[in-house]
């Protein structure tokens, strides 16, 4: 097979064939996988699509975490659509202003603007059995119809504060790392940070360099990586620019380099759990002095159970003079003050709560009701489970990115959602082509899917025995895919119509049940 040919298969997502439908399409979210859906329609010769974004802007995560020192920890060559790759990314790491750059330019690139209602908040959705119509309501009071729904909400959008006594009394600056409020001086001042996870090891050092006195609240270290950052040259950046087969092969590497690394965090086996925590513990070594800082900052969980995190600067914040970390959460918070389990009163001036996001594979997105009035909510009691991450069973002409099973452990989102864009684009292709009222999985197909996913999840790091947003409260992972990224998508390379329910247009809901006895 020629080199071309591997990258055409490995990195972009294949060309669309153009579809002629005149179904209109709902996109809630104009995030990376909304507006990554929309141009895959686009390209597809659809036009009838209307994206709906609660915020004034796209950009999603990357729009509302900018917190000094926010930054991706996925190589920037890789964390980009394959189909728009940039060449121009300054570092080998992106930071938030030029990955949101990056994302509103393909919004103008791509026309997109025109498609999206900004401003615009889905409060309600449901499905009517008859018409196979979904009716969207949204906050001011609009109803939307589609045929096709597709849910785009991502999994870092709703900011979760800590529940502590005393929170809602502190009358100093209290802010979320993913609410930020850039207008607020924290030269001088004396700081909290609550958490010690993926933003607060981005967002520390900066505070540290700034602040008279920092306080870090740690109630479980995180196991760090060195982070292979450096600045791109603007010499490479045009041989990027000049020669895109350059740019092809640097993220042809970039991600099978990545998907080499995945059994060390995802596998179980001590092989890799011992040469990835060695590796952990050398760069602990390296950069922390004294035993008992040491021992502070190290896991005592196996690495890979929580999110493994890359950061070369935190563990040297952690060692100045004006910082302080603190091995427990806060017992509770007073009106200008915090105070610790062992009985301190440390006054602050502000507080910074970087403890992450609500988890939407634990819940719907938003409240949707499918066939027969079912409950989406209710349908995940037990944590939230689809087809291949896509497709529900009980609700038709719905599809999901980034949906239960589909979070990334070791390479970019991207690599998983483009290749969801791609089967949904499929499916939107089969219901025009065959004149479908409507499209839902099939149970059974459904359950014999998280059957086999949740039975490789028991060989898993995150099920070793520590307590992560990964799980649901009865310990069963509906966030993360228990395997390869190239393996996934093999599974979505073909949309097979046969795992699927079908009705015609003008095929009424009881013949459709009648001809089709295994739906729940």
């Amino acid at each position: 097979m020629a080199m071309a040919d591997v990258f055409s298969r490995i990195n972009p997502v294949a060309p669309p064939s153009h579809i002629d439908t005149d179904m209109d399409i709902l996109i809630v979210g104009a995030g990376f996988s909304g507006l990554g859906m929309a141009i895959q329609l686009k390209q597809a010769g659809v036009e009838n699509f209307t994206l709906i974004e609660r915020a004034g802007e796209v950009g999603g995560t990357w729009r509302d975490n900018h917190y000094p020192g926010a930054a991706c920890d996925v190589a920037s060559h890789l964390y980009s659509f394959s189909f728009d790759q940039n060449p121009n990314w300054s570092r080998a790491f992106g930071q938030q202003p030029e990955i949101f750059e990056y994302i509103k330019r393909c919004a103008q690139k791509y026309n997109l603007r025109k498609h999206i209602r900004f401003n615009t908040t889905m409060v309600s959705s449901r499905y009517d059995d008859d018409s196979g119509i979904w009716h969207a309501r949204t906050a001011d009071g609009d109803e939307l119809t589609a045929r096709v729904m597709v849910s785009a909400v991502g999994a870092l959008s709703d900011a979760a504060y800590p529940k502590i006594a005393g929170l809602e009394s502190f009358r100093g600056k209290l802010m979320h790392t993913a609410q930020w409020d850039n207008h607020y001086d924290l030269a001088g001042k004396r700081v909290a940070v609550i958490g010690s996870g993926a933003s607060a090891i981005q967002v520390v050092p900066e505070i540290a360099a700034q602040a008279t006195q920092l306080t870090i609240f740690q109630r479980t270290p995180s196991w760090i990586m060195p982070k292979p950052d450096r600045a791109i040259p603007e010499k490479e950046q045009a041989e990027y620019r000049k020669t895109p087969f350059k740019l092809h092969k640097r993220r042809f590497r970039i991600y099978w380099m990545s998907e080499l690394f995945a059994p060390f965090v995802i596998s179980d086996l001590a092989f890799f759990k011992k040469r990835a925590e060695a590796m952990a513990g050398a760069h602990i070594r390296k950069q922390v002095r004294g035993s008992g800082m040491r021992e502070i900052v190290t896991p005592d969980y196996r690495i890979g159970c929580k999110r493994v995190l890359i950061s070369n600067d935190w563990y040297p914040a952690l060692q100045q003079d004006n910082v302080e970390l603190i091995a427990d959460g806060p017992e509770c918070i007073t009106e200008n003050a915090i105070v610790t389990r062992d009985g301190r009163t440390i006054e602050v001036d502000a507080i910074v709560c970087a403890t992450g996001f609500k988890v939407p594979s634990k819940a719907a997105p938003f409240p949707i009701r499918g066939r027969a009035d079912a409950d989406l909510n209710a349908a995940w009691g037990d944590g939230a489970e689809a087809y291949k991450g896509v497709a529900v069973a009980g609700f038709p002409n719905l599809f999901f990115l980034m949906g239960p099973n589909t979070g990334p452990s070791h390479t970019s989102v991207l690599a998983f959602t483009e290749m969801q864009m791609e089967y949904i684009l499929k499916a939107i292709g089969h219901m025009a082509r065959h004149k479908l009222k409507s499209l839902e999985v099939k149970k059974k197909i459904q359950d014999k899917f998280n059957r086999g996913i949740q039975w490789r999840m028991k060989h898993t790091s995150w099920t070793s025995g520590c307590n992560s947003w990964y799980l649901t409260d009865s310990g069963k992972n509906t966030t993360l895919y228990p395997g390869f990224n190239w393996e996934y998508r093999l599974r979505m390379w073909y949309f097979r119509s046969a795992d699927y329910h079908r009705q015609t247009i003008g095929q009424s809901v009881r013949a459709r049940r009648e001809s089709s006895p295994s739906v729940a």
